[in-house]
């Protein structure tokens, strides 16, 4: 709904049609016209001769609007030329959209007095200033606009390293084991470093034997026990000493 001050503003409306009403008549067609009311101001279409429950008006109505006032009453009515006129059915346009819009083009449901529905009325609002401000609105705040970032200018070659700055990265961290010295060599040690044993080998140099084997001049072992040798005295004589011995 328009805010500002509409008092005195221009409003066209105009009839298009009517569909779908409720038939009056019971022999011929009825003849319906349309009936607009907007405070004092009232206007009336032709009337549709034999236009029976699909009229078609296309009037245009101007009327001028009056703040506080958002609605504008309609009432479809058969007309007769011996009798009063039938009453068909009514309904309220509002103006909220088209106060806010500028335009509305839409259809009305229409009512009995018992309250049924008796057809619809359709109606084309225009409303030329609803585009204009209002002076007690405040002043709108500027656009916003995206600071732009400051321009950094690139290197075109690396820079140098500082000096403050050891080149490689991470620096080397010092630990409290450089300076210790280990008593034993490093392992594996080299070949050189091992020492001989303190003790032969128990194989000859000639280890392993040349053949197996032996040769037949070591080959078989003397009989044991050896034979007796013979003895340049014989026969022996008596064993040495006193015999036989004395008595203990």
């Amino acid at each position: 709904m328009s805010t500002f001050a509409i008092q005195g503003q221009p409003l066209e409306v105009t009839v298009i049609g009517c569909t779908k009403l409720k038939d009056t008549e019971w022999i011929s067609r009825q003849d319906p016209y349309v009936f607009l009311e907007y405070g004092s101001t009232k206007f009336r279409t032709t009337t549709c001769t034999d236009g029976g429950r699909n009229p078609t008006f296309q009037e245009k109505f101007v009327f001028s609007l009056i703040e506080g006032l958002r609605e504008i009453n309609v009432t479809v009515w058969n007309s007769n030329t011996v009798t009063y006129d039938d009453f068909i059915g009514n309904g309220k346009i509002q103006l909220a959209k088209v106060l806010a819009e500028g335009y509305d083009d839409s259809s009305w449901s229409l009512q009995t007095k018992t309250g049924r529905h008796a057809g619809e009325v359709r109606l084309i609002l225009h409303f030329a200033n609803a585009n204009r401000p209002t002076s007690s609105f405040a002043p709108s705040a500027p656009p916003f606009h995206v600071p732009t970032p400051p321009q950094v200018p690139a290197y075109i070659t690396m820079p140098p390293p500082s000096p403050a700055h050891p080149t490689a990265y991470p620096p080397p961290t010092p630990t409290p084991y450089a300076s210790f010295q280990s008593p034993y060599p490093s392992y594996p040690p080299s070949s050189g470093t091992y020492q001989t044993s303190m003790y032969s080998s128990p194989y000859p140099s000639g280890y392993p034997p040349t053949s197996y084997p032996p040769p037949p001049s070591a080959y078989p072992p003397n009989p044991y026990p050896p034979p007796p040798q013979a003895s340049p005295f014989y026969p022996p004589g008596p064993y040495p000493g006193v015999y036989p011995p004395p008595q203990y």
